[in-house]
Protein backbone atom coordinates (compact mmCIF):
# COMPACT_ATOMS: atom_id res chain seq x y z
CA UNK A 1 0.00 0.00 0.00
CA UNK A 2 1.09 3.54 -0.73
CA UNK A 3 2.10 5.87 2.07
CA UNK A 4 0.01 8.59 0.41
CA UNK A 5 -3.77 8.30 0.62
CA UNK A 6 -7.01 9.89 -0.54
CA UNK A 7 -9.90 9.68 1.91
CA UNK A 8 -13.36 8.81 0.62
CA UNK A 9 -16.34 10.50 2.24
CA UNK A 10 -17.15 7.56 4.50
CA UNK A 11 -13.53 7.47 5.69
CA UNK A 12 -13.68 11.13 6.72
CA UNK A 13 -16.93 10.49 8.58
CA UNK A 14 -15.29 7.58 10.41
CA UNK A 15 -12.28 9.76 11.18
CA UNK A 16 -14.53 12.51 12.57
CA UNK A 17 -16.25 9.86 14.70
CA UNK A 18 -12.86 8.91 16.11
CA UNK A 19 -13.03 5.31 14.93
CA UNK A 20 -9.72 3.77 16.09
CA UNK A 21 -9.16 1.78 12.87
CA UNK A 22 -9.35 4.93 10.74
CA UNK A 23 -7.30 7.03 13.13
CA UNK A 24 -4.57 4.37 13.00
CA UNK A 25 -4.65 4.11 9.22
CA UNK A 26 -4.41 7.88 8.78
CA UNK A 27 -1.57 8.08 11.32
CA UNK A 28 0.36 5.44 9.35
CA UNK A 29 0.29 7.44 6.09
CA UNK A 30 2.99 9.87 5.03
CA UNK A 31 0.41 12.18 3.43
CA UNK A 32 -3.38 12.27 3.38
CA UNK A 33 -5.56 14.18 0.91
CA UNK A 34 -9.18 15.01 0.14
CA UNK A 35 -10.63 15.83 -3.26
CA UNK A 36 -13.31 18.28 -4.31
CA UNK A 37 -16.08 15.64 -4.80
CA UNK A 38 -15.51 14.38 -1.23
CA UNK A 39 -15.66 17.92 0.16
CA UNK A 40 -18.91 18.46 -1.76
CA UNK A 41 -20.43 15.29 -0.31
CA UNK A 42 -19.32 16.25 3.20
CA UNK A 43 -20.75 19.76 2.87
CA UNK A 44 -24.04 18.29 1.67
CA UNK A 45 -24.08 15.97 4.69
CA UNK A 46 -23.40 18.90 7.00
CA UNK A 47 -26.25 20.92 5.45
CA UNK A 48 -28.60 17.95 5.84
CA UNK A 49 -27.61 17.40 9.48
CA UNK A 50 -29.24 18.65 12.65
CA UNK A 51 -26.01 20.49 13.61
CA UNK A 52 -25.39 22.43 10.42
CA UNK A 53 -23.18 25.22 11.78
CA UNK A 54 -21.05 22.90 13.94
CA UNK A 55 -20.54 20.40 11.14
CA UNK A 56 -19.69 23.08 8.57
CA UNK A 57 -17.21 24.65 10.99
CA UNK A 58 -15.54 21.29 11.64
CA UNK A 59 -15.34 20.58 7.92
CA UNK A 60 -13.93 24.05 7.17
CA UNK A 61 -11.28 23.58 9.85
CA UNK A 62 -10.38 20.14 8.48
CA UNK A 63 -10.16 21.30 4.85
CA UNK A 64 -7.85 24.14 5.86
CA UNK A 65 -5.48 21.65 7.52
CA UNK A 66 -5.36 19.14 4.63
CA UNK A 67 -4.64 19.42 0.93
CA UNK A 68 -7.79 19.31 -1.20
CA UNK A 69 -7.09 18.10 -4.72
CA UNK A 70 -9.08 19.81 -7.49
CA UNK A 71 -10.74 18.37 -10.55
CA UNK A 72 -8.89 19.62 -13.62
CA UNK A 73 -8.39 18.78 -17.27
CA UNK A 74 -6.06 15.91 -16.39
CA UNK A 75 -8.63 14.58 -13.90
CA UNK A 76 -11.17 14.53 -16.73
CA UNK A 77 -8.92 12.19 -18.71
CA UNK A 78 -8.67 9.79 -15.77
CA UNK A 79 -12.43 10.11 -15.17
CA UNK A 80 -13.22 9.13 -18.76
CA UNK A 81 -10.90 6.11 -18.56
CA UNK A 82 -12.43 4.92 -15.27
CA UNK A 83 -15.99 5.47 -16.49
CA UNK A 84 -15.32 3.70 -19.80
CA UNK A 85 -13.70 0.76 -18.02
CA UNK A 86 -16.77 0.42 -15.80
CA UNK A 87 -19.06 0.62 -18.82
CA UNK A 88 -17.15 -2.17 -20.57
CA UNK A 89 -17.57 -4.33 -17.45
CA UNK A 90 -21.24 -3.40 -17.09
CA UNK A 91 -20.50 -2.29 -13.51
CA UNK A 92 -21.59 1.31 -12.96
CA UNK A 93 -20.88 3.03 -9.65
CA UNK A 94 -22.11 6.38 -8.29
CA UNK A 95 -20.88 9.29 -10.39
CA UNK A 96 -19.03 11.07 -7.59
CA UNK A 97 -17.18 7.83 -6.87
CA UNK A 98 -15.96 7.71 -10.47
CA UNK A 99 -14.43 11.17 -9.93
CA UNK A 100 -12.93 10.14 -6.58
CA UNK A 101 -11.34 7.03 -8.11
CA UNK A 102 -10.07 9.06 -11.06
CA UNK A 103 -8.37 11.59 -8.79
CA UNK A 104 -6.83 8.80 -6.72
CA UNK A 105 -5.40 7.24 -9.90
CA UNK A 106 -4.29 10.61 -11.26
CA UNK A 107 -2.22 11.36 -8.16
CA UNK A 108 -1.18 7.72 -7.56
CA UNK A 109 -2.83 7.64 -4.14
CA UNK A 110 -4.29 4.78 -2.13
CA UNK A 111 -8.04 5.32 -1.84
CA UNK A 112 -9.33 4.61 1.67
CA UNK A 113 -13.03 3.70 1.65
CA UNK A 114 -15.73 1.36 2.91
CA UNK A 115 -17.27 1.11 -0.56
CA UNK A 116 -16.52 -2.30 -2.06
CA UNK A 117 -17.71 -1.19 -5.51
CA UNK A 118 -14.30 0.48 -5.95
CA UNK A 119 -12.83 -3.03 -6.27
CA UNK A 120 -14.04 -3.28 -9.88
CA UNK A 121 -11.86 -0.35 -11.00
CA UNK A 122 -8.65 -1.41 -12.70
CA UNK A 123 -5.34 0.01 -11.46
CA UNK A 124 -6.86 1.57 -8.34
CA UNK A 125 -4.83 1.18 -5.15
CA UNK A 126 -7.62 0.59 -2.66
CA UNK A 127 -7.60 0.08 1.10
CA UNK A 128 -11.01 -1.09 2.29
CA UNK A 129 -12.09 -0.48 5.86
Amino acid sequence: MSGRALLDTNAVIALFAGEPELVGIVASKTAVFLCVPVVGELRYGALASTRVEQNLARLDEFTQAITVLPCDKESAGFYSAVKFGLRKKGRPIPENDVWIAAIARQHELTLISRDTHFEVIDDLDLELL
